[in-house]
């Protein structure tokens, strides 16, 4: 089942991702269902699914509902996609086409997934310390942070950029202490200092320096502090 799972993963991959020039999807995007460039995309799609399957003819019916689904999917996302929503339709149209791919599989080697493991402890404390570290964490660092920011912030009109480095940071640190790599956690400090070290340099603020410092550190210590209590948790 993993082997033919992985052959059908590995053949939409590749004809999403590595064979499909940017040329083709700007046709695409311009033509729709007139495109060329939407039929050779599904063929491609076609011909390496049945390479990974090695041409075997019991997988045929399930490789050509894969093909005619992928059709049916992007021509919805062609026609539904706007600017706006472009990341949107980019993540559903991957999830619908991983959906599909999981149905094939179930069609010809049925499983179950254990819904119940997700309620163990250990997956309950990891979700929660999850929550914890990234949105969580956020939220009280801009509050902590509040008195620093509402005197060097002067718009409201932020792309959240520096919440969203904050939460992948605070990733990374949690991660780093669950398997024991603390030097990543210095790597991930010295990197980090030195881009801000242009922003600091310029700006001549000590503010400026004083909110830096204060965030990475609180950043960097809630990132720690979850990764203890969620190992001490577990223990």
């Amino acid at each position: 089942m993993v082997a033919f799972f992985l052959s059908l993963l590995l053949a939409h991959l590749i004809g999403d991702f590595l064979l499909q020039p940017t040329a083709w999807v700007k046709d695409k995007k311009k033509k729709k269902i007139k495109s060329k460039y939407l039929y050779y995309h599904v063929g491609v799609h076609l011909l390496l699914l049945l390479i990974t399957t090695q041409f075997n003819s019991y997988y045929l019916p399930g490789i050509l509902f894969i093909a005619l689904s992928h059709l049916g999917i992007d021509c919805a996302k062609l026609y539904f996609e706007k600017k706006k929503t472009a990341k949107f339709w980019f993540f559903a149209d991957q999830l619908m086409h991983l959906t599909v791919i999981a149905a094939v599989v179930y069609c010809y080697f049925p499983y179950q997934i254990p819904i119940s493991n997700l309620y163990s402890q250990q997956n309950l404390a990891l979700i929660t310390a999850l929550v914890l570290v990234t949105y969580v964490s956020a939220i009280i660092l801009k509050v902590l942070l509040s008195k620093w920011s509402e005197q060097i912030i002067k718009t409201d009109n932020t792309n959240n950029a520096g919440k969203y480095i904050g939460i992948l940071e605070r990733l990374f640190i949690f991660f780093f202490v669950l398997i024991n790599f603390w030097e990543g956690i210095g790597f991930l400090l010295a990197a980090k200092s030195i881009f801000r070290f242009g922003d600091l340099k310029e700006s001549k603020d000590v503010r400026l320096t004083e909110y830096i410092l204060i965030g990475t550190l609180l950043s960097f210590g809630l990132g720690i502090l979850c990764a203890m209590l969620y190992k001490n948790f577990i223990v």
